[in-house]
């Protein structure tokens, strides 16, 4: 038999990126800290790639009842929430987030990642998803582990989805896959759209939505209520490492099938349970997020002024109208480059290459947060500005 080790090496394209010490994963931050910057190897940059984009990760209030929790219940569970590790934390945080989506039920998870991941339990082998080519690979986990059939539509091509559900299997149960906020583009799902094409073809409708519950909406319910279409979702998912500031995640729904998800979503059944401090922490950014609405609307103005800007200095920054703004670079090794020149310029920003994203559109990922301030906006642009013209991305 052949050695599984011997295929073990990473894609070509990261051997000249990492000679010239531009291999942009796994840098450590020292430290994180309340000013919307980061320390890493003794410098101070501004925090560019955050998805913290209420800025609530390093809040005393999430600090505060994080420690508190840890006082009251130690650091861990000591079991799934099937045996031994459920908390009336847990429940607390459930009864709450399923009242502020406007759910039944909720079901926290130890992550954002394996709250997706519970989603497989509810197709099988005869059954069809249908997924928006950008889906997270946590949903496309779930589909395959489930066995069911994945059909991919083009990122927000509602043709090209009405084509693939007249074209489904009527024997087997359908369901549609999508992003409220998708991490890499910033763009917003076609909600209105995939829901009306859901209702007709009677298939039901998930939505993540990690990034845009706590961003979006006026009472930051996500993209369902920024369009106004919350009883059109069936099932939600959401991860705290977003606008939560913490970890963790949930999945929202109907009671029977929440039920359901509990026991038999293997990521739910074999998983420890979420620790005290996150879901302490967890709960308190609720409380946030439901009282300072201000916290959202300063990370979308500032998001607004960086993506003009941006664009102004001639860079390619997608349609995103969200925190999230995609510098599309196209090469692997030229997003590399960058994204090495833009921390030797005091900006610790994200490179996305395939497969984060679709072959030949790597990109830097910039994201606002509620707290960059002007002067850090400045900073990030004027870095943007200096390394785009060295690497001739942009005109002199």
């Amino acid at each position: 038999m052949l050695d599984p080790f011997a295929r073990c090496r990473l894609h070509d394209d990261f051997e000249p990126v990492t000679e010239m010490g531009a291999y942009p994963y796994y840098r450590a931050v020292r430290e994180r800290l309340a000013t919307g910057e980061v320390l890493v190897d003794g410098r101070v940059l501004v925090a560019a790639g955050s998805n913290d984009y209420l800025g609530l990760s390093t809040d005393p209030r999430l600090k505060d009842a994080a420690c508190r929790a840890v006082r009251r219940l130690g650091t861990g569970t000591s079991g799934s929430r099937l045996v031994n590790g459920s908390l009336s934390l847990h429940e607390e945080l459930e009864g709450r987030l399923a009242a502020f989506l406007g759910q039944e039920a909720a079901m926290v998870t130890p992550t954002g990642f394996l709250a997706n991941l519970a989603l497989g339990a509810l197709v099988g082998p005869r059954d069809t998803v249908l997924a928006d080519h950008l889906i997270h690979a946590s949903l496309l986990d779930a589909v395959r582990l489930s066995r069911a059939r994945l059909r991919r539509y083009r990122h927000n091509d509602l043709d090209h989805l009405a084509r693939l559900l007249e074209s489904g299997d009527p024997s087997g149960a359908g369901l549609i896959l999508t992003e409220g906020m998708f991490s890499s583009t910033g763009t917003l799902g076609d909600l209105p759209g995939i829901a009306g094409l859901a209702r007709r073809h009677g298939v039901r409708l998930a939505l993540d939505g990690a990034h845009d519950i706590g961003l979006l909406g006026a009472g930051g319910r996500g993209a369902a209520e920024h369009f106004g279409l919350e009883d059109a979702v069936d099932l939600h998912t959401l991860a705290f490492s977003k606008c939560f500031g913490t970890t963790g995640g949930a999945v929202a729904g109907p009671g029977q099938i929440i039920v359901y998800l509990r026991h038999h979503a293997r990521s739910m059944v074999f998983s420890a349970a979420l620790s005290p401090a996150s879901t302490a922490a967890a709960l308190a950014a609720l409380d946030i997020i439901e009282t300072e609405p201000e916290r959202r609307h300063r990370a979308l103005v500032a998001a607004a002024r960086l993506r003009a800007d941006l664009s102004g200095l001639g860079f390619e920054t997608g349609t995103s109208e969200t925190t999230i703004i995609p510098v599309h670079v196209g090469d692997i090794l030229l997003c590399c480059r960058l994204w090495r020149e833009l921390f030797d310029e005091g900006v610790f920003a994200t490179a996305m290459v395939p497969p984060s994203v679709p072959a030949g559109r790597a990109l830097i990922r910039v994201s606002a947060t509620a707290l960059h301030t002007d002067a850090q906006l400045d900073r990030i642009v004027t870095a943007f500005a200096a390394a785009g013209r060295r690497l001739g991305l942009i005109g002199g």
